[in-house]
C-alpha cells in the first residue's frame, strides 16, 4: 500500500535526511519569494499583471515571487535560459559539443560551469529590462543610479541563489532541482488561486469550469500514460568461456522512453515563448514606429490561438532538441558492443546506431505530439466554450509540470529504495 512505502522511506535514515533537506530548501525558497523588494507600489504592481497577463506564465516559475516584486523575482529564468543558450551552441560549436559529450563527467562540470558564468549576466539584463518596464508602468518609483545598482545586485544574487540550491537538490538524487523549485512554487500558489476562483466565481462560466476540469484529469492520465511509455529493444549477449565458466547468453531489452526529456521541453519552450512578449511590452510605449511595432507584436502574442500554437512546436521542438543533447545512440551501441551484447539482426556498431537512432526518432515523435497537445489543451477548452480565460493557460502548464515531476521524483524514490533492498541480501 502507499501508505507503508511512506513509512518504509522515511525508515530509512539517508533517504530521510535528503527528503527533510529538499523541505527545508522549499522553505527557504518560500521565504525569498515573500522578501518583497523596497519602494514598489502594491495597488499598481496589482493593476499591471491584470494588464499585462502573459507575465502570468513567468510568475508560474518564480512561484509567485515576480507579482510580489520579491528579492527572487526572476526566479530559476536565467539560469533556464542560459541553460538553453549553452544547449543550442553545442550544436554550432564542435568544441563545445565535444566537452558535453565525449569528456564525460568532467566535461559536463565544466559546462555547468559556463551555465552558471552565464546567468549572471542573464540575471542583470532580465533585471534591468523588467525594472525599467515596471518604472514605466509606475509600478515602481524612478531608481537612482546608486538604487539601480543595488536592486539589480539583489535580484542577480536571488538567482544565483536559486541556482545553487537546485543543484543541491539534484545531488541529492532524488529529482531536478530546478523542477522541484518550479514544482514548489506551482504548489505554493496552489491555495491562493483556489481561493481567488472562488471569489470571482461566476456561474455563466460553469461550462468552461467543468470542460477544464475534465481535461486535467485528462492531462493527468496522459502525462502519466506518457511518462510510463517504454519501447523496449531487445539485447542479446554472447556466450563466453572463462575458465570452466560459461557468462553471458541471455536476452534482456534496453527500454525507451517515449518522452525521455521529461519535463524539461515545458520549461524550455515557456522560457522562450516569454521573451517576444517581455520585449515587446517593454518597447511597446515607445515613441515612433518601433513603438508601433511592439505594439502590434505585443497585442498579436495575446491571441489565445497564437500563443497556443507557438506552444505546442516549441514544446515539440524542444522535445526532439532536449533528446539530441542529451541521448547519445553511439554511444550506447559502443557499450554495448564492449559488453558483448547486441540487437538480434543488427550488426554491431554503426548499425545498431542507427538502428537506435531510427526507433529513437519515431517513438519521440508520438511523445512529441502527445506532449504539445497536453501543453495547449486548455487553451482549447477556452476556445471550444467562447471564453478565453488566461488562466486556464496557466492552470494546465502548472498541471503539467506538477504530474511530470511528481512521477520523476516518484521514479527516484523508487530507485533508492530498490538499491538498498538490493544491500539487505
Amino acid at each position: 500500500m502507499w501508505y507503508q512505502k511512506i513509512v518504509q522511506i522515511f525508515k530509512i535514515r539517508d533517504l530521510r535526511k535528503k527528503i527533510i533537506f529538499v523541505l527545508i530548501v522549499f522553505a527557504i525558497f518560500r521565504l525569498m519569494a515573500n522578501i518583497p523588494m523596497p519602494g514598489v507600489n502594491a495597488d499598481n504592481l496589482r493593476r499591471f499583471f491584470e494588464q499585462f497577463q502573459m507575465f502570468g506564465l513567468l510568475n508560474v516559475f518564480t512561484g509567485g515571487a515576480l507579482d510580489r516584486f520579491s528579492i527572487v523575482m526572476l526566479g530559476l529564468g536565467p539560469y533556464i535560459t542560459a541553460v538553453i543558450i549553452l544547449q543550442l551552441l553545442t550544436m554550432i560549436f564542435p568544441q563545445l559539443e565535444k566537452i558535453y559529450k565525449e569528456e564525460g563527467e568532467a566535461g559536463r562540470q565544466k559546462f555547468n560551469q559556463y551555465g552558471r558564468i552565464l546567468t549572471v549576466p542573464l540575471a542583470i539584463l532580465q533585471g534591468y529590462a523588467m525594472l525599467a518596464l515596471f518604472q514605466r508602468q509606475n509600478v515602481i518609483s524612478h531608481l537612482s543610479p546608486i538604487a539601480l545598482l543595488t536592486s539589480l545586485s539583489t535580484i542577480a544574487a536571488g538567482t544565483v541563489l536559486l541556482m545553487w540550491l537546485g543543484e543541491l537538490i539534484t545531488e541529492k538524487g532524488i529529482g531536478n532541482g530546478v523542477s522541484l523549485l518550479i514544482f514548489a512554487g506551482i504548489i505554493a500558489r496552489f491555495p491562493s488561486d483556489i481561493r481567488q476562483m472562488a471569489i470571482t466565481w461566476d456561474p455563466t462560466r460553469i461550462p468552461s469550469y467543468l470542460l477544464f476540469f475534465a481535461m486535467s484529469l485528462a492531462i493527468i492520465a496522459g502525462v502519466v500514460l506518457i511518462n510510463e511509455a517504454r519501447r523496449n529493444v531487445p539485447i542479446s549477449y554472447a556466450k563466453r568461456v572463462r575458465g570452466m565458466k560459461m557468462y553471458g547468453g541471455v536476452s534482456t531489452y534496453l527500454p525507451m522512453n517515449v518522452n525521455p526529456a521529461g519535463v524539461m521541453p515545458i520549461i524550455f519552450a515557456l522560457s522562450i515563448l516569454l521573451f517576444p512578449g517581455m520585449i515587446a511590452n517593454f518597447l511597446a510605449g515607445s515613441a515612433g514606429i518601433i513603438g508601433a511595432i511592439a505594439k502590434n507584436t505585443a497585442d498579436f502574442l495575446k491571441n489565445v490561438w497564437v500563443h497556443g500554437s507557438l506552444y505546442f512546436i516549441l514544446v515539440a521542438l524542444f522535445t526532439y532538441f532536449y533528446t539530441a543533447v542529451t541521448f547519445n545512440p553511439k554511444s550506447i551501441s559502443e557499450n554495448l558492443q564492449k559488453m558483448g551484447g547486441f540487437v538480434p539482426g543488427i550488426r554491431p556498431g554503426e548499425s545498431t546506431a542507427n538502428f537506435i537512432q531510427y526507433i529513437l526518432n519515431r517513438v519521440l515523435l508520438i511523445g512529441a505530439l502527445f506532449l504539445g497537445t497536453i501543453a495547449v489543451m486548455p487553451s482549447i477548452a477556452g476556445g471550444i466554450t467562447g471564453v478565453m480565460v488566461f488562466s486556464f493557460l496557466i492552470g494546465g502548464t502548472s498541471l503539467l509540470i506538477v504530474v511530470s515531476v511528481v512521477l520523476e521524483t516518484m521514479r527516484q524514490i523508487k530507485a533508492q529504495l530498490q538499491m538498498r533492498e538490493y544491500e539487505t541480501f
